[in-house]
């Protein structure tokens, strides 16, 4: 999971300590080449062809934010963690990309506006998601999408947010939403998987 205010207070995770060991998990630090190219394979359906501007909010240590460089696309990224965002800034030192401490329910972005909103595994964690969709679909440029990947994750007392509650959530703020299942693609996780997983692209 990424960093943000109220994921702090609803988890009781402190980020900054968990930054040390966030890149661990095979799904976050994209350490191993298969579990990274199954996350680049996947960036590069879900974001525009041509260079654009994503901001990634909840961006962690920035491995999809190294993803989404590595495309060409300028990036700016979000977090609430100063040592995370430290180690994204490490990350993609001397690429076209910018990192900054915030929160990524209301990003620190001013007027500035963006072709994609990524966030991943952040939505879930927010005391009012509905209010913070449709901030986020106002900082896209006409002809933007938000990029949201998140799930439902456990099985005895299970977190997070359906799909089917995420796109009735977008229902009033996008025309065109599609999701796609993820728990199948054990690549990505580096591992089987059993609970529900999916991303959703929403193109106002």
């Amino acid at each position: 999971m990424t960093s943000n205010s109220a994921g702090e207070e609803r988890s009781g995770i402190d980020w900054d300590a968990e930054s040390a060991s966030f890149d661990d998990e095979p799904d976050h630090g994209l350490r191993d080449p298969a579990v990274r190219e199954a996350w680049a394979a996947r960036l590069r359906g879900w974001l525009p062809p041509r260079p654009s501007d994503v901001l990634d909010l909840g961006c962690g240590t920035g491995s999809l934010s190294l993803l989404a460089s590595e495309e060409r696309h300028r990036v700016t990224g979000v977090d609430l963690s100063p040592r995370m965002v430290d180690l994204a800034r490490a990350k993609l030192a001397g690429r076209d990309a910018a990192f900054l401490v915030g929160d990524a329910a209301a990003p620190p972005v001013g007027e500035q506006r963006f072709d994609v909103v990524l966030v991943r595994h952040v939505l879930w964690t927010l005391p009012d998601p509905g209010r913070v969709l449709a901030h986020w679909r106002g900082l896209l440029r006409p002809g933007g999408r938000l990029v949201l990947i998140e799930g439902v994750w456990g099985t005895v007392s299970p977190v997070g947010i359906s799909a089917d509650r995420l796109t009735e959530l977008l229902a009033p703020l996008a025309e065109d939403v599609r999701v796609e299942r993820l728990s199948g693609d054990s690549l990505l996780w580096g591992r089987e998987v059993a609970d529900e997983r999916y991303v959703v692209i929403a193109v106002p």
